[in-house]
């Protein structure tokens, strides 16, 4: 089942180093194919030079695309990451 769901990236570094490589490893537990959409591009969110290239900062939005049969629980997985997760970097 393709899903959809646009998430805003809110930790100081945005998706980048550290933070990107944690979200390609939880994107890759996953069965489904994940993309990232920023702006123009769309990316494997399974690739950390994807990622990476994206070049995506605090304050922006992204949509993440999953597809196959653990999308719902992959994109729930990917957005409180982002929510939840990173923005706990900054205070360590």
């Amino acid at each position: 089942m393709l899903l959809e769901k646009k998430v805003l990236i809110q930790n100081k570094t945005g998706l980048h180093a550290r933070p990107a490589a944690q979200f390609v490893q939880k994107a890759s537990s996953f069965e489904s194919k994940i993309n990232i959409i920023f702006e123009d591009k769309e990316v494997n969110a399974k690739s950390i030079m994807g990622v990476m290239s994206l070049g995506v900062g605090k304050g922006k939005e992204i949509s993440i695309k999953a597809d196959g049969e653990d999308s719902q629980k992959a994109i729930k997985e990917l957005v409180d990451f982002i929510n939840i997760e990173m923005p706990k970097e900054d205070h360590e």
